[in-house]
């Protein structure tokens, strides 16, 4: 008989399978999370936040962002292991935005590429989406560290490009902290643009697990609730892209 966690993770599995994506609350994601590491750390993880550099590149379209920047890559049953710093790439057709252009970010900083909060995000996603992809045997992992500050006079853009897809096999967005901000509503659209359901991540660690190739998808410009205080929307966001070749 299965235990109530595995039952969750059954069920999980089929929303993505059959869905596309499927959202998770907090508390429950970090059930399912900690089942390999305590997140012993995450107090210091969350605050690295305050350490995120500018995206200079979405500053040249006039937005702010902040972010860091790394990859990794495991086997479907081996460590996940950090790869050398590189630019992230993505072709017109998945980033109408920034499209085509290699984009060098800040890197994670090696205390948090190597903390256990992160570790066990990864090896949880390795497992996750390993189940949903058996003939995987090679994942490519970017892993993406985003502040979003909004003001009164300028909304914040999570997702500037708007709905869209990311270029890979799967995708978790985890919210890492939210201070003073409203909306920022994560919605999934078929290709179509039919909408399939929407869900705000709100409380810690509350998560959206995608299938890129399945479905879109975007977050509404964020506004902070009092306007004469500081407002940011951080999360943290890993792509799992199967690839046969172990020089990505």
């Amino acid at each position: 008989m299965n235990t109530p966690l595995e039952a969750t993770e059954t069920t999980l599995h089929d929303q993505v399978r059959d869905e596309g994506f499927a959202f998770v609350h907090g508390a429950e994601m970090r059930r399912l999370v900690e089942r390999l590491t305590p997140l012993s750390d995450w107090d210091a993880f969350a605050a690295s936040w305050n350490a995120l550099e500018p995206d200079t590149y979405l500053a040249a379209t006039g937005r702010s962002r902040r972010r860091r920047y790394a990859t990794f890559a495991a086997t479907a049953f081996g460590p996940v292991e950090q790869r050398p710093h590189q630019a992230h790439f993505q072709t017109l057709a998945y980033n109408t935005l920034q499209g085509d252009i290699e984009r060098w970010f800040e890197p994670v900083l090696p205390e948090i590429a190597q903390s256990p909060t992160l570790r066990a995000v990864l090896d949880f996603c390795r497992d996750f989406f390993g189940a949903l992809s058996p003939d995987v045997h090679q994942w490519h992992i970017e892993v993406h560290q985003f502040r979003i500050e909004a003001t009164a006079g300028a909304p914040g853009e999570p997702t500037p490009e708007g709905s869209h897809r990311d270029g890979v096999d799967y995708v978790l967005v985890l919210l890492v902290d939210r201070e003073n901000i409203a909306s920022g509503t994560t919605t999934i659209h078929d290709p179509d643009g039919r909408a399939l359901g929407e869900f705000t991540l709100s409380q810690p660690l509350d998560a959206a697990l995608i299938h890129d190739p399945r479905v879109f998808h975007g977050v509404t410009p964020v506004t902070p609730l009092d306007a004469g205080k500081a407002s940011h929307r951080d999360v943290l966001v890993v792509t799992f892209r199967g690839t046969d070749s172990a020089d990505h």
